[in-house]
């Protein structure tokens, strides 16, 4: 019998394997696959994903030195707890770079793409209108990844990556807090009004709307959600 999946991983192909397993790992931190606090091994990843222990140790020590694992003294990692500042560090910068991306896209952003983002943007709200979180973080991470892919600089898609490695467990806890019930959500989505500026090629809007959505976000998540305590 199959092993249930704990992870949220989906196994893998073989080569380029290193890359594979980093990118599927990265894509799971992410999307919100992994909760706060949660403990990592390579063999229970390596055993998800069917692969060896090896590319896993190596994908894990790759997030480590992004600060998106924790290291534990017995060998395994975890995923970082979440203070309120550090919260606000973090989105301050995904305003800054996320909205950015967002300007710089509006203008190259072709047909074919934007049935691409009309449908992320309606299985978001189909997820929060349905209280799947899980759903939910994906179509948030597939609508605004698929924006920020067309800006035209890979550096900035990498730093823009590297926060949200750090902010997507946290977003797991979501469903706690509001107890299945994402609809308050809807109040600080501001996804149409992006989909609307790209539709039009218009750069500051998209920028605009992109950087409300995570300042509005932002700011009801630090009223409502638990974070970890900042003396502990």
């Amino acid at each position: 019998m199959a092993n249930k999946p704990q992870f949220g991983l989906t196994p893998l192909d073989a080569a380029p394997l290193h890359e594979k397993v980093y990118l599927e790992i990265v894509r799971a931190l992410m999307s919100g696959e992994f909760e706060p606090g949660q403990k990592l091994t390579s063999r229970k990843l390596a055993q998800e994903l069917g692969t060896s222990d090896m590319p896993v140790r190596s994908a894990l020590l790759r997030l480590q030195s992004l600060r998106a694992l924790r290291p534990l003294p017995n060998g395994s990692m975890e995923v970082p707890l979440m203070t309120a500042s550090a919260f606000s560090n973090l989105m301050d910068a995904r305003t800054v770079l996320e909205g950015a991306a967002a300007e710089r896209a509006a203008g190259k952003i072709n047909g074919n793409n934007l049935r691409t983002i009309r449908r992320n943007c309606a299985e978001r709200i189909d997820a929060i209108r349905a209280g799947d979180i899980g759903q939910y973080l994906r179509a948030n991470y597939d609508f605004k990844f698929a924006i920020y892919r067309h800006c035209g600089n890979e550096q900035m898609i990498f730093l823009i990556e590297t926060l949200w490695m750090q902010v997507g467990p946290f977003l797991r806890n979501m469903a706690d807090w509001f107890k299945g019930d994402l609809s308050e959500m809807i109040a600080v989505d501001y996804h149409a009004e992006a989909l609307a500026a790209l539709e039009d090629k218009d750069g500051v809007r998209a920028r605009q709307a992109i950087e409300n959505d995570i300042r509005e976000g932002e700011a009801y998540l630090l009223k409502s959600a638990r974070f970890h305590d900042e003396s502990a």
